[in-house]
């Protein structure tokens, strides 16, 4: 497995990079994907079940985000995605720049593995940033992604959308994750749409469990028609 160190970006004009990255990867038909949540909230769990039950009609990459350690990477790359490990050292988010030379290092390392580094970037159908794992710093940064992705799980309660609501506005999607266990919390799931969607009218919702299947169906779903209208 490769560990790439990613101290800081490499310009100054995160929007502009974001733009260029966000033209460069709709030309190629490679829709990118950024998942912010909290740390814990299942991000690597949902991710695994995504790619066990599409990667046979899409080809997935994952770009694992993390202060330290390779274990998410190691669980995706297990599954039969390309991934890479990203250590920000330190830094709480991922930026355009930083998430452009991520990419660029998972398409070197499957050139290293014989694939030219041209058709290795140019043949993922999907790509997904498990941005580094906070409510609050990535919802600030432009990775250059297709679309946001939020991730907020029952355990952590339904006030979350009024605490921290920049992250909610800057979604697309909000998945609602481990509804198997919403029987021993106390998180009401009508109150938190309601509270999400006062903040972000646009946003789709999907309450899942990775665990059990409930509701992948309908994310999944999403992901392709997304994926379609991002190469039409």
């Amino acid at each position: 497995m490769r560990v790439i160190e990613l101290n800081k970006t490499v310009t100054e004009s995160n929007d502009r990079d974001a733009d260029a990255l966000r033209d460069r990867l709709k030309e190629q038909g490679t829709l990118l994907f950024n998942l912010m949540s909290s740390p814990g909230s299942g991000k690597t769990t949902l991710l695994s079940r995504v790619i066990t039950d599409m990667k046979d009609r899409f080809k997935i990459g994952v770009m694992e985000a993390d202060i330290a350690s390779d274990v998410d990477a190691l669980r995706i790359e297990s599954l039969g995605a390309r991934a890479i490990q990203a250590h920000t050292d330190g830094m709480c988010h991922m930026d355009a720049g930083m998430t452009e030379r991520a990419l660029k290092a998972m398409n070197e390392a499957s050139a290293g593995a014989g694939v030219a580094e041209e058709a290795a970037s140019a043949d993922l159908d999907l790509v997904f940033l498990e941005n580094v794992g906070n409510l609050i710093c990535p919802a600030e940064f432009d990775t250059g992604a297709g679309k946001n992705i939020m991730i907020l799980s029952i355990p952590e309660g339904d006030d979350k959308p009024l605490k921290y609501p920049l992250m909610f506005r800057k979604s697309d999607v909000l998945i609602i994750t481990k509804m198997d266990t919403l029987e021993f919390f106390d998180f009401d799931l009508e109150v938190c749409k309601e509270r999400v969607l006062r903040l972000n009218p646009d946003i789709k919702i999907f309450p899942v469990s990775a665990k059990t299947g409930e509701g992948m169906e309908a994310f999944e779903n999403w992901i392709s028609e997304s994926l379609a209208d991002w190469k039409a």
